[in-house]
């Protein structure tokens, strides 16, 4: 099974800048598709970023124009860039990948997460 490994999390000051990083098993240019989720305390789980094979893009319409999602296949590392941070985007972020398309139209929706990073954002 693919592995992923998240770094990059810390704790800032509303409107600050962090990056994300995941760094993910196997090669990635392979893999249908790869999302960022996160999840906050007595919370469920979202859904932050999506990046497909293709490289179209999916972000959460409460993310639009501050989180953007990248790639970079040499090193088999996905990103996350967070800027104008918020309170409510405190949470462990985590990748999770769909090495084969699942055909669920969703992506990754049952893959398992990967170890995550805490992003603490505060007022």
């Amino acid at each position: 099974s693919v592995q992923s490994v998240a770094s990059g999390g810390g704790s800032v000051q509303a409107g600050g800048s962090l990056r994300l990083s995941c760094a993910i098993s196997g090669d990635i240019r392979s893999y249908w598709c790869m999302t960022w989720f996160r999840q906050a305390p007595g919370k469920e789980r979202e859904r932050v970023a999506d990046i497909y094979y293709n490289d179209d893009k999916y972000l959460r319409d409460s993310v639009k124009g501050r989180f953007s999602i990248s790639r970079d296949n040499a090193r088999n590392t996905l990103y996350l860039q967070m800027n104008n941070l918020k309170p409510e985007d405190t949470a462990m972020y985590a990748c999770a990948i769909e090495d084969v398309n699942q055909y669920t139209g969703t992506c990754a929706r049952d893959a398992p997460l990967g170890q995550g990073t805490q992003v603490t954002v505060s007022a």
